[in-house]
């Protein structure tokens, strides 16, 4: 049997009949490339929505956020590494559940002010059909939809989400492409998933600043730029790198992350420090 090329991400995996692609989340099955982590949940929490981080969308306000297994990046400073690098067989104590489990939850949260749900622990695109069906099933119910995504998918798939999807954060991880390339990704990718995401949705983007890597004031200066030439309203989360996963490196000095802000200010209303 020929491959079979997925669509979801610039990957385009080309998979024979049993393999599974490089985010560990889409199969090879029947001639057809298969989410194998639909409805296979390993992460469940009622989060204040500020968490995602979203400090404009319903402040004050919680979400159920739910996750499964797999992501599409190769980042050695993951937060979910345990989640987002599993395939199948690690998570295979993931918990079934369908859309309308996760949908009843969030209805039966409300009086604790739920507001709907969002997709958020591993990377929810890789397995976006799940995605859709519960956003649909959320929207029906007059709740919300929070996407929380690094944002390398191809815009066919961004598309099919985006009448349900009312927020999003998306990761600007870099601005120079031989980091996105670094990190298993395409810069190129995540400037035209955010420039459409933001036609349609509530955007707000992170940046997680890593010592050595993308800690340069002339990247931040044209990301900021780039950001304000789309809306200088869109918040700009600059964030703190901590040691985890497979990075030692110390943490990010507290006066790179202020300058950087500083910066960013330069061109952007909205610039917030995470994790200092």
């Amino acid at each position: 049997m020929d491959k079979i090329v997925c669509p979801v991400c610039p990957h385009h995996c080309a998979l024979r009949e049993g393999a599974v692609g490089r985010c560990r989340a889409r199969k090879c099955v029947g001639g057809k490339i298969t989410c194998i982590n639909y409805g296979k949940i390993t992460s469940l929490a009622l989060d204040p929505i500020e968490k995602k981080p979203l400090y404009y969308f319903y402040p004050g306000s919680r979400i159920v956020s739910v996750g499964s297994f797999g992501c599409n990046l190769s980042c050695p400073f993951c937060q979910n590494h345990e989640i987002a690098a599993a395939g199948s067989r690690e998570a295979r104590y993931a918990r079934d559940m369908t859309p309308e489990e996760i949908c009843e939850i969030a209805e039966e949260t409300r009086d604790r002010g739920n507001i709907g749900v969002a997709y958020t622990y591993n990377e929810a695109l890789v397995g976006y059909e799940f995605v859709r069906d519960t956003a649909k099933l959320v929207h029906e119910a007059g709740m919300k939809n929070v996407l929380v995504t690094n944002g390398t998918a191809e815009l066919p798939i961004l598309e099919e989400l985006l009448p349900y999807i009312d927020a999003m954060n998306i990761d600007l991880k870099a601005f120079r492409p031989e980091l996105y390339k670094w990190l298993g990704g395409d810069l190129q990718t995540v400037m035209n998933f955010i420039t459409r995401a933001a036609q349609e949705s509530h955007v707000e983007l992170t940046s997680l600043i890593v010592p050595g890597k993308n800690d340069s004031l002339e990247d931040m200066e044209r990301e900021a730029a780039w950001i304000a030439g789309i809306d200088p309203d869109i918040p700009l989360h600059i964030t703190r790198y901590f040691p985890r996963h497979r990075m030692a490196e110390p943490p990010t000095r507290i006066s790179l992350m202020r300058e950087m802000k500083s910066v960013a200010e330069r061109h952007l209303n909205r610039v917030l420090l995470g994790n200092v």
